[in-house]
């Protein structure tokens, strides 16, 4: 069985005012150290999952992986080669921030079998970056790309945002030539979205906030989607365009309904019809692997309805939809016959699409796409 990989890495220099995800601004070299020899830990608790099956992807995140020194990713990397084995031709994707990015790190992750690198660049423009509480500048971003094209990646994928403070439509056209320009096969587009707890929800909550009105936000959604398409790159997902043979491989998993294998605080698992996830907080995550404990606080095999329901709105998300016979194939169940009322309402909308036995989102859908989503879950 073919299986995608995630690991998890908490850390980063400073936590973004945006971030949600399960990150710390942590420098304490001994607590990287720590999480390494957990994480070594858990792998080897899993070898059972792993030697039963042949890994095609590898995804590094965080958080900033790149943050640890090309000592504690080797140790990483060679413990996970050796509770499995990683395909020759495997997608190895490495997460990195520009403020991390050296040629000897880099160089590192090219020798340990690392063939992706995505970075977090978020915008070219050096008042926006601050306003967000990024700690690189956009000169940085492109001279992150740079070195790792000269360390031999050829498969670079950045991130970019909208509806940032300090945005507007011009300096977000700006952001998409410069990402344009540096010739890259893949580019994921983020609209900011203001989660509780975050800095940036106590500045709105406090009127000290002030982003791009929704009409520019919409905008700005309008530019990236006509953009790329012209500049070469194919919208294969809602959030992503890549150059033919760019996609990312190991999020294609997640939206295909296949089997991975998440390692690491917060990570999150798809295996034999179960869903299980790890703690959050990377020191409960330390403590329990030091007393030889797996980390899962939550384990759910979701029922039949609850993953037909899933599996159509991953694939939904995809611009090559869902194909009714590898449906029923999978659950014995014909798609039109369990969801002929959802269908018709929102193909009356102008949010979905049907041809070759498939059934996909429009523009109008892609757009709107969580509220699609939302008609498919059980009642």
């Amino acid at each position: 069985m073919k299986l995608g990989v995630y690991i998890h890495i908490p850390f980063c220099r400073r936590k973004c005012l945006y971030c949600d995800f399960p990150s710390s601004a942590e420098d304490d070299p001994f607590i990287y150290e720590s999480y390494i020899t957990a994480l070594c830990r858990e792998i080897a608790g899993r070898g059972g999952i792993l030697s039963d099956c042949t890994v095609d992807s590898v995804y590094i995140g965080g958080g900033t992986p790149t943050i640890l020194s090309g000592e504690q990713l080797t140790t990483l990397v060679n413990c996970l080669k050796h509770y499995c084995h990683i395909e020759r031709d495997a997608e190895f994707t490495v997460e990195a921030n520009p403020d991390t990015v050296s040629s000897d790190k880099l160089a590192v992750l090219r020798f340990l079998g690392v063939n992706r690198l995505s970075i977090g660049v978020q915008s070219f423009d050096d008042g926006v970056l601050k306003a967000a509480g990024r700690v690189h500048s956009a000169a940085a971003a492109v001279e992150a790309v740079t070195v790792a094209k000269s360390c031999g990646f050829d498969h670079i994928s950045i991130d970019l945002m909208y509806g940032l403070p300090m945005q507007s439509q011009d300096s977000f056209q700006a952001d998409l030539i410069a990402a344009a320009k540096l010739s890259i096969g893949h580019i994921s587009v983020y609209g900011l979205k203001v989660e509780a707890g975050t800095p940036f929800a106590a500045m709105l909550a406090s009127e000290n906030l002030v982003l791009p009105v929704e009409d520019e936000e919409d905008a700005m959604y309008q530019m990236a989607t006509t953009f790329f398409p012209e500049q070469g790159y194919r919208r294969y997902e809602i959030s992503n365009y890549a150059c033919p043979g760019c996609e990312c491989r190991h999020n294609l998993k997640y939206w295909r309904y296949q089997p991975y294998l998440g390692l690491g605080a917060a990570a999150h698992s798809f295996w034999q019809g179960e869903r299980f996830s790890n703690t959050s907080d990377y020191r409960e995550y330390i403590r329990l692997l030091e007393q030889r404990k797996l980390p899962v606080v939550q384990r759910e095999v979701p029922d039949a309805m609850t993953a037909m329901a899933e599996y159509a709105f991953l694939a939904l998300r995809t611009a090559e939809g869902l194909d009714y016979g590898a449906f029923k194939e999978r659950f014995g169940v014909d798609f039109t016959a369990r969801y002929g009322a959802v269908i018709a309402e929102m193909t009356a909308k102008g949010a979905l699409a049907t041809e070759n036995g498939r059934i996909y989102l429009t523009a109008t859908g892609m757009k709107y796409g969580n509220l699609v989503f939302a008609a498919f879950l059980p009642d």
